[in-house]
């Protein structure tokens, strides 16, 4: 795996907390063109890293390294940027700090203009908890970001959203070999539990009625899905840092800053970018009537529904149908 590393020194947070000697890990596209104006950043997803999101670019896709220079940025917690597994005691593993999707971006944006000298943003795209950290990139600075595209994803976390995430949380801290954080080995029986919560929210009805976990994508049965895709999915990551992304997902809010102080619609109101929201018709966690209503409240902002029977995976490239879609919008947008 093959990225940079930004060091970032000692950073406060939001919380009051510190990560010292922080580290971004990001991956870059393409070639920042002379004018500085031809820059896309990418931030990444729920325990994604960048070559997760890897699959929307490329030559001739809709984010073209031949004509764009495109940041993904690691999140915090993702186990590249500062993270419980690898930051050193006593400021990591169970006591790694909150951190928010304020905190991501403001260093995110300490990248692009001390790193790169980049002031001005094509375009700020992102899907699920990377949509999110694109909605706060346009909020948090609106003269700077001049198209916002989010795909499966919301401006600030939802009740119902939140609850499911304490689910998964639930089901790794009950396990006795979690001991807080400070385990010896990772809990393997949560990690099972939480990849059986995450199997019937991540696709939709649809999906599972329609059987395309057989049809599509060729399992042998039910089961054979669940193992060797979700508990696969699940085993090869750190419990940690799986919660601290749970812990940013829970409190995802754009307007949860001194600027907005909690005031969502204002915050929305604020983003001048020329936007696309396009939610998914069947995503259990970020239903489209959620997205209309965002969309509604960001001046001049474009509703797309994606019709699909994926569900949330939708916008993870896993079928040409639904990945076309996306892509015809990111273009459109980038074009006008």
């Amino acid at each position: 795996m093959t990225h940079d590393i930004f060091e970032l020194g000692d950073i406060q947070l939001q919380s009051g907390r510190c990560i010292r000697q922080a580290k971004l890990a990001y991956k870059t596209y393409g070639t920042l063109n002379a004018a500085k104006d031809n820059a896309i950043i990418y931030p990444t997803s729920f325990a994604a890293t960048h070559e997760d999101a890897a699959w929307l670019i490329g030559p001739g896709r809709a984010l073209d390294p031949e004509r764009y220079f495109i940041v993904v940025p690691d999140m915090f917690g993702n186990g590249l940027s500062s993270s419980p597994s690898n930051t050193p005691m006593p400021g990591g593993g169970g006591r790694f700090p909150p951190v928010t999707i304020h905190d991501n971006v403001q260093q995110q944006q300490r990248l692009l203009i001390e790193k790169f000298g980049i002031e001005t943003l094509r375009l700020a795209i992102g899907w699920s908890l990377g949509g999110a950290q694109a909605f706060e990139w346009a909020a948090a600075f609106p003269d700077r970001v001049e198209r916002l595209f989010t795909f499966q994803s919301a401006a600030r976390t939802s009740r119902h959203f939140h609850l499911f995430f304490d689910s998964v949380r639930a089901a790794i801290e009950l396990d006795d070999d979690f001991r807080d954080g400070f385990y010896a080995t990772q809990p393997l029986r949560g990690l099972r539990v939480a990849a059986r919560i995450y199997a019937a929210w991540g696709f939709s009805q649809g999906f599972f009625r329609e059987r395309l976990d057989e049809t599509a994508l060729g399992y042998a049965s039910l089961e054979d899905f669940l193992v060797d895709f979700w508990e696969g999915w699940f085993l090869k990551r750190d419990v940690n840092n799986l919660l601290s992304h749970i812990w940013t997902g829970q409190h995802a809010d754009i307007s949860a800053n001194d600027r907005y102080k909690g005031d969502l619609d204002k915050a929305l109101a604020s983003i001048r970018a020329d936007t696309i929201i396009m939610p998914s018709s069947s995503d259990l966690y970020f239903p489209p009537e959620d997205a209309a209503d965002e969309a509604r409240k960001i001046p001049g902002a474009e509703f797309r529904l994606l019709h699909s029977s994926w569900g949330h995976v939708a916008g993870e490239g896993m079928n040409e149908a639904d990945t076309d879609t996306i892509e015809t919008a990111i273009r459109d947008l980038l074009a006008r």
